[in-house]
């Protein structure tokens, strides 16, 4: 006869056995591409979650794994694999474009992936994205609130399956469209844990890149965007805001001087990339000409983004070739085989999937940011500064919306002596929002991916989160290029938050009030400012 006690532990030995069925791993030590044994520790494998086997890829922390914060991070679209985010975005390896000379592309090392210091697991979500793939043929078709439920139980049955990493702090990253999805994980994380879901998932907040989270303000946004930057006149702006009632979205000939003044705003947009307007607007590296070659799928009008040959290098720079090698590479048996890939299930591998059968029912996130508002969470949202797809206007617009209380205001932060964006700080009842914008780069001299800007971004905003972690500052200063920064540089050595208060900075000339928002372009503020934050609670420390 059972105790009490042995009953109430079979549930969750139940748990453990279901996990164990549902999660296919394989610890991957070399890959097809890259000389010699990886670095890091590289996990791949399968998830079963209903009729879905969700592929993923699992990097464990470079650092200090047992106390290092785990992320769990898929890309937009939707329909873009994770391998997105591994290779172009935050992950440790980078094709080799000037090696390569055929066959298989070349692969290298990334000397500034989040992998320093976060294990993160990249998810191929929702089904049909990457290697992942349905058992059935009703199990192709899924939604933002079906996809954003899979992922919740993935994230579930495979911490169930490592279970030494159910204790470390944990954080749900997204970018562009996953934005909706990636919202909905976390409010599903909550609610979970409230509800007393077992095993418990320990939470602590989320990081959004270029998120997509209402619809109509991001679509407005494009147009008041376009013209601060310069893309559109005076005259036709105000035109807009005098027809168009402060709506630029879904305009319909019903309002004729509205719907004219929204077409000539169209066609002046419409041969820019959208993703990064500095950037040339390339053709598809395949047969498919005239179409861009974007990280996200949500501008992206073709119907099938299956590419029918091998595609050629480009005579001009553009990411095109960059993303082009993903498909000879995804694509080799070699590479399938070493990431354990099962064979057959999915047509040709491609980056980004636009013949999902994917219904997009959540038109907007803003309410689960609310609610998500008062959970006690840390989160983190950055905008490139020349994003038009998802502009940083309308990301400031939404965060306005949540009626936070805004505690540093408005200013720039620096990465080798140089403004590499501006951030500001929010908080309320112990929820903390950092919003960051990423200054524009040159695209003809820096990799098309997060560089050492982003680097610093990520962990400013992390460094208080691991106590087992190092210094940010020593671990900068192992990454090559950045070995000539001083141990003292003020904003580095604030990251060490154990012993902040020993480090007394630069003050700012004017004192920044503790308030509610108001407009952040409003630089008052702000006066002659020198970038540095002073002690835990300041800027972007916590």
């Amino acid at each position: 006869m059972k105790t009490p006690h042995s009953l109430l532990l079979l549930p969750l030995l139940l748990l453990a056995v279901a996990a164990n069925v549902a999660v296919c791993a394989k610890i991957v030590k070399t890959l097809p591409g890259f000389e010699g044994e990886l670095p890091f520790k590289l996990e791949t494998g399968y998830v079963s979650v209903e009729d879905s086997e969700l592929f993923y890829y699992f990097i464990e922390s470079q650092s200090n794994p047992k106390e290092d914060p785990i992320m769990l991070w898929y890309s937009g679209g939707p329909g873009c694999s994770a391998f997105n985010g591994l290779v172009y975005e935050i992950g440790p390896l980078a094709f080799n474009i000037t090696d390569y000379e055929g066959g298989v592309p070349p692969l290298q090392y990334y000397p500034y992936s989040w992998t320093e210091s976060t294990s993160i697991l990249f998810v191929d979500a929702p089904v049909g994205t990457g290697f992942s793939y349905s058992k059935t043929q009703a199990g192709w078709y899924t939604s933002d609130t079906e996809s954003a439920w899979q992922t919740y139980q993935f994230l579930r049955k495979w911490l169930m399956a490592h279970p030494q990493y159910l204790k470390l702090q944990l954080f749900i990253g997204a970018d562009s469209y996953s934005g909706i999805s990636g919202s909905i994980v976390v409010n599903n994380i909550v609610q979970g844990n409230e509800a007393g879901v077992v095993p418990r998932l320990n939470l602590k907040g989320y990081i959004l890149g270029c998120p997509r989270i209402d619809a109509t303000i991001n679509e407005n946004s494009k147009l008041i965007f376009s013209h601060r930057i310069g893309l559109v006149s005076d005259d036709i702006y105000e035109a807009a805001q005098k027809y168009c009632n402060g709506s630029y979205y879904e305009v319909t000939t019903s309002e004729p001087k509205c719907y004219e003044v929204i077409k000539v705003f169209d066609r002046l947009i419409k041969d820019i990339n959208k993703n990064d307007i500095l950037e040339p607007k390339c053709t598809w590296a395949s047969p498919q000409q005239g179409e861009d070659m974007s990280r996200r799928a949500l501008e992206e009008t073709s119907s099938d983004s299956f590419i029918l040959s091998t595609p050629k290098i480009p005579d001009m720079w553009c990411h095109n070739f960059n993303y082009a090698m993903s498909y000879w590479w995804g694509n080799d048996q070699g590479v399938q085989e070493a990431l354990g890939v099962r064979l057959g299930m999915i047509g040709d591998w491609v980056r980004c999937n636009k013949s999902l059968q994917y219904t997009m029912d959540v038109s907007s996130v803003l309410d689960y940011h609310k609610n998500l508002s008062r959970k006690g969470l840390q989160v983190l949202i950055y905008n490139g500064d020349h994003d038009l797809t998802i502009p940083c206007t309308g990301t400031q617009e939404w965060i306005k919306l949540l009626n936070l209380t805004i505690v540093n205001d408005w200013r720039p932060w620096i990465v080798d002596g140089q403004i590499a964006g501006y951030t500001i700080k929010y908080s309320e009842s112990g929820y903390r929002l950092t919003y960051a914008s990423v200054l524009a780069r040159n695209p003809q001299t820096t990799p098309p991916r997060f560089d050492k800007l982003c680097f610093p971004l990520y962990y400013i905003n992390l460094a208080s989160f691991s106590s087992g972690s190092r210094s940010f500052a020593s671990r900068v200063q192992e990454k090559g290029e950045l070995r000539d920064v001083p141990e003292v540089h003020p904003l580095l050595s604030h990251l060490n938050w154990k012993r902040a208060d020993n480090f007394p900075g630069i003050e700012a000339e004017v004192p920044v009030e503790k308030r509610h928002h108001r407009s952040s372009l409003d630089s008052s503020h702000s006066g002659k400012l020198y970038p540095v934050d002073d002690f835990v609670a300041s800027g972007l420390m916590y």
